[in-house]
């Protein structure tokens, strides 16, 4: 899940707390006072409300929100371990807490859980397992999940003669794309107002481009970009999940993926990859009509329904080999940091923030899925009540057409190799096969 946004103090990069900007490198939080930080500015407002209740319930405790955008907040929150400035509490994610459980920069929740009698079923089925690390110990409570699915610009489909029924029963493969593909070259558009299925259309000068992305998807598995396609084509990470020993990066079928991929970038389609990964986000391509289509996950339906001038319908992933759509199914989580001075304090916050009253609010909220059952319902009708029709999203989780993001150790030095090799392929500087041949060989040597 992933929301780039940077907040400036004066010239330097700050956290945004209750009370305004505060001064930085000031790693120890005040009597009473206990250190939040997430990243996703959407789900700030719902947070704080949670605050304010749990506040009152526990009048000794000043929860101190610290946001900062996905990338930097990363990198902030790996110097205040090191710097033993870490907050208090901080949302967590799957592919970084493998290795903070191997550098010891997290707080075992067991014994606490099991004294307040927290019960960890009472989440989405697979949430809470997903937190338990190979040492059998549980490392965060669940706050929510996402899933991935198509926007769309439902003008440019229209003009395109596409409707919503076409674009609900999409299929996939990786030969010739199936009627996705068909589509996306509909949907492209090059200077001259030629479709991408229309003879002299010029993929050098492209205006629309069916299908956009915003990176290579090296930093999270591919979350949205390509790890759909490849697990509805019948590929999976790794040997099992979590904490594998073996990827399977050079597996034919997640090869095939890529390679249609690459095909598509090639056919004007998409954006060649240094113009997808410009540092102008998806979102903002997309509400420019640069991009007609973007696969991305729930966190981003508030932004793409505030995109001025810009109607964003919703389909569901297309349909792979296999028969079925897949989606990543990631979940965040609340952990503790293993040096905080407050950790009876902390677990308070965390059990309120995985408890039923925090995700009921949170999902009134309507700009996330919380790990709770009722809570995603209320989520749903909520959504319902902006006119959001959410079940591209929800229909992986009620059909089991989910699998997860790959939790193993060495997460940071596997994605730190992933990157440049995507980065080859994707701009065709390299053939996909021995690429990701390559690749694999050097990531399972890492878990050897």
């Amino acid at each position: 899940m992933k929301l780039t946004r940077v907040l400036l103090c004066g010239a330097a990069l700050l956290p945004l707390t209750l009370s305004g900007c505060a001064p930085s490198g000031l790693g120890s939080s005040a009597p009473g006072q206990l250190r939040y930080a997430l990243w996703d500015t959407n789900q700030l407002p719902a947070y704080q409300e949670c605050a304010k209740v749990f506040e009152k319930d526990h009048p000794g405790i000043r929860i101190k929100f610290e946001q900062k955008g996905y990338s930097d907040y990363w990198s902030s929150l790996t110097m205040g371990f090191v710097a033993e400035t870490a907050p208090d509490v901080f949302v967590n994610h799957l592919s970084k807490y493998g290795e903070y459980i191997t550098n010891g920069q997290m707080e075992p929740l067991d014994e606490r859980i099991a004294r307040d009698k927290v019960d960890t079923g009472a989440y989405v089925p697979g949430l809470a397992e997903l937190w338990v690390g190979p040492d059998k110990k549980r490392y965060g409570l669940p706050k929510d999940w996402d899933t991935v699915a198509l926007f769309y610009n439902e003008d440019l489909t229209r003009e395109a003669g596409i409707d919503a029924a076409e674009l609900a029963s999409l299929d996939w493969n990786p030969r010739d794309g199936g009627s996705f593909e068909k589509v996306l070259a509909r949907l492209s558009v090059d200077r001259n107002g030629v479709h991408g299925d229309e003879p002299g259309f010029d993929r050098e000068h492209v205006r629309t481009y069916g299908f956009g992305f915003g990176d290579n998807g090296g930093q999270d598995q591919g979350q949205v970009l390509w790890s759909w396609l490849a697990a509805a084509n019948g590929w999976t990470f790794t040997d099992k999940n979590p904490w594998g020993s073996r990827y399977r990066y050079d597996d034919p079928r997640f090869v095939e993926a890529l390679s249609w991929l690459r095909g598509l970038i090639a056919k004007g389609y998409a954006p060649p990859l240094a113009e997808a990964d410009s540092g102008v986000e998806a979102s903002d391509q997309f509400g420019a009509g640069n991009y007609a289509m973007v696969a991305d996950g729930d966190w981003g339906i508030a932004t793409y329904q505030g995109l001025k001038g810009v109607k964003a319908g919703l389909a569901p992933l297309p349909e792979g080999p296999t028969g079925k759509r897949a989606s990543m199914f990631n979940g965040l989580a609340d952990s503790i940091w293993s040096g905080s001075e407050k950790k009876e304090e902390a677990w308070q916050w965390v059990k309120f923030l995985s408890g039923e009253r925090c995700q009921n609010i949170v999902a009134r909220h309507g700009v996330v899925f919380p790990a709770r059952p009722e809570a995603t319902r209320i989520a749903k009708d909520a959504f319902r009540d902006k006119g959001v029709d959410v079940t591209p999203f929800t229909t992986h989780v009620e059909k089991g057409t989910t699998f997860e993001m790959p939790v193993t150790d060495r997460a940071g030095d596997i994605l730190a190799l992933l990157d440049p090799a995507l980065d080859r392929v994707l701009s065709g500087k390299s053939a996909p096969g021995p690429e990701m041949g390559k690749l694999n060989r050097e990531v399972n040597r890492l878990l050897e």
